[in-house]
């Protein structure tokens, strides 16, 4: 999954191949990442787009269709969830800091983050 992350998920393929069922495969999964394997899927798009956003060249619909995502909106607000910012404002922002930066040591810095549980409070946010 984190290497074909461009690929749609197919959750019952993936259990088949660790000969499980579907449902078993769901909360095993869950059980050892934290996360479905959806969310899962996911934080490694958002990681693989906040890389090639980093980069510049390529616009957020670009970025969008480049790691799987077919729905501009999900995917905006998958990142805005995972990485704090729109993508656009990611983007936007200054990525001199980071230059020359290894990518695998730039992925750990400006990792997403997972999403909370519904038992988990948010922080407070000031003015809000």
């Amino acid at each position: 999954m984190d290497r074909d992350y461009a690929e749609p998920l197919d959750v019952p393929a993936l259990a088949r191949e660790a000969l499980m069922s579907t449902g078993h495969f769901h909360r095993a999964f869950r059980e050892a990442y934290g996360e479905t394997p959806y969310a899962h899927l996911m934080t490694r798009r958002v990681e693989r787009a906040a890389a090639l956003l980093r980069r510049g060249d390529l616009s957020v619909t670009d970025v969008c269709m480049e790691v799987g995502c077919t729905s501009l909106g999900s995917f905006s607000a998958r990142f805005t969830e995972l990485m704090g910012v729109t993508p656009s404002e990611y983007r936007a922002a200054s990525h001199e800091a980071a230059r020359g930066i290894p990518a695998c040591v730039a992925k750990q810095a400006d990792r997403p983050r997972t999403r909370r549980s519904g038992s988990e409070k948010r922080p407070e946010v000031a003015g809000v």
